[in-house]
């Protein structure tokens, strides 16, 4: 593929074209995938070696409590991991009688499954030993690393809200304050827990003397969290679900993820006028945002983990008569607050690699909420998710808190095919940005011809509720007032106000090898060979 060159496309930074590339969210942990490569390790291999880094050097988005979620082409076909925990067996829906779930600390803690994906992708895909993809996260971890300026900002924001939560100051505020930019952090514990994985290939975390700790961590802090909760878990080969956008596809893992809400938005508007409309025009803009309003809309009442969703189901929400009807609703000179529909009848990290033998993979993994519960496990490093937080308490709602259930899940990862071809593996970290990025980047990479670095440069939207929308402030004042006289209410945003944009990596095939871009709201690059 040949991307145009106009002005229009021009970019902050150049792509980076190589054979073999790795796009991470920060260089430490692209440069361990790329380390990989050059073993002979494959982009499996890359993608592993990057994911078992970032907990280390980026422990604000994820950590080894984390769950995670893949898509990958091995050569010759897509595949789907589903590698997302499940809550606690103790989790009646009576244990929780708020009008939403806790947000932090134990009682929002589900079964970490990032760890088991690394064993899993490990085990059926990858080339080198699974210790070695160790290596680099052990060293940091030992030695220690610069905390770079964007992650710092987070850290500390991070720390003001959790230094209170079981374990975190012990770990995550040496000296009783966040580390600052350029100061060096290590982790001896969390060094020893990478090291424990990596001989017993994830052993000790799910069944071992890891999974003990855990185990009684919890029990000490009156949480139900047990070690057969950590023995029972499993990860899912569940494929992708698509949606078709002329001559390409966007792949998305099934729910409990929000993928399906990119592909929804996609397919609505699928009947109208976008790939004809400046990318970067308010009417462009405002057909995107209606769209994807109209998916969340349906998303919210319907979506949850894929065994709970008996009525409305995935083929209901993607049927495409019942996406054309949603279309119809969008109102070109007006922004509109939809009602959800009927479609019956009656703070993450991503990263994306790519390898000489055209094997390509999009990986994200999360522990949801920037340090996620804020509880850490002392001794170990293992900073826990706060997933239970996706859950509904409303009584009857499919995504309702129960026992032994996959909550509804933010994280996803992106993959574009071709008729019969790879053409890009991608992912937008960010909490609820993430379909809406998907969607973005999709259009902008498969419709409107822009190279990945340009892609992830462009300023962005993002849908709050109802009428609210975000801007960037980078966006054009001309399409902010264009948004504003339709009908949005429209706030200029900072891009790292809040992780509110997200930050994207993305991979794409191109003749011989790849163009990859990373995000600039990030820390981290892409680079290759």
């Amino acid at each position: 593929m040949k991307f145009p060159v106009s002005p229009k496309y021009v970019s902050r930074r150049s792509p980076v074209m190589a054979r073999n590339v790795v796009s991470t969210s920060h260089p430490l942990a692209t440069e361990a995938g790329l380390s990989m490569l050059r073993k002979g390790g494959n982009a499996v291999d890359a993608a592993l070696a990057a994911a078992i880094t970032l907990p280390v050097v980026e422990p604000t988005g994820n950590g080894l409590g984390s769950d995670a979620f893949c898509i990958l082409w091995d050569g010759k076909e897509l595949h789907g991991l589903n590698a997302s925990g499940r809550s606690p067996a103790g989790w009646t829906p009576e244990r929780f009688t708020g009008s939403s779930m806790p947000r932090r600390g134990w009682e929002s803690v589900t079964v970490p499954g990032a760890v088991s994906a690394w064993v899993d992708l490990s085990s059926r895909f990858g080339k080198l030993p699974f210790e070695t993809l160790f290596e680099p996260a052990i060293h940091y971890a030992s030695h220690g690393f610069h905390v770079t300026p964007i992650i710092a900002d987070q850290w500390q924001r991070g720390a003001d809200e959790l230094k209170s939560q079981p374990g975190f100051a012990q770990t995550f505020m040496p000296g009783g304050r966040a580390p600052g930019a350029g100061e060096l952090f290590r982790s001896a514990d969390m060094a020893q827990s990478l090291r424990l994985i990596a001989q017993t290939k994830g052993e000790a975390f799910y069944s071992g003397s890891l999974a003990e700790k855990i185990a009684a961590f919890a029990r000490e802090n009156d949480a139900v969290l047990n070690v057969d909760d950590l023995a029972q878990h499993k990860n899912d080969w569940c494929g992708t679900i698509s949606q078709n956008f002329g001559d390409t596809s966007l792949h998305e893992i099934p729910p409990n993820g929000q993928g399906i809400a990119a592909l929804m938005a996609l397919g609505i508007l699928q009947g109208t006028e976008i790939a004809d409309l400046d990318p970067d025009s308010p009417e462009a803009m405002h057909l995107q945002i209606e769209a994807m309003k109209l998916a969340f809309a349906d998303i919210h009442a319907y979506v949850a983990d894929q065994l709970h969703m008996t009525d409305v189901t995935i083929s209901h929400l993607l049927e495409p008569a019942y996406l054309a009807r949603r279309g119809q609703l969008i109102d070109r000179t007006n922004a509109t607050n939809f009602p959800t529909g009927a479609p019956k009848d009656g703070g993450t990290v991503c990263l994306a690699t790519g390898d000489e033998s055209g094997m390509m993979v999009s990986f994200i993994q999360s522990n949801y909420a920037g340090f996620g519960s804020g509880v850490v496990v002392p001794g170990t490093g293992i900073s826990l998710q706060n997933r239970g937080f996706g859950f509904s308490t409303t009584d009857g709602h499919p995504n309702q808190v129960g026992p032994s259930k996959r909550p509804f899940h933010t994280i996803i990862p992106g993959f574009v095919m071709g008729k019969s071809a790879p053409v890009m593996a991608f992912g937008l970290m960010g909490g609820p940005m993430q379909a809406q990025g998907h969607l973005q980047m999709m259009l902008r990479t498969q419709v409107w011809g822009q190279n990945p670095q340009t892609a992830a440069d462009a300023p962005r939207w993002r849908v709050i509720s109802g009428l609210d929308v975000a801007l960037e402030n980078s966006m054009d004042a001309a399409t902010i007032e264009g948004l504003a006289a339709l009908g949005h209410r429209v706030t200029a945003e900072a891009p790292e106000a809040s992780f509110g944009f997200g930050g994207a990596q993305m991979v794409h095939r191109i003749d011989g090898g790849y163009v990859t871009g990373s995000d600039p709201r990030k820390d981290g690059c892409a680079a290759g060979f």
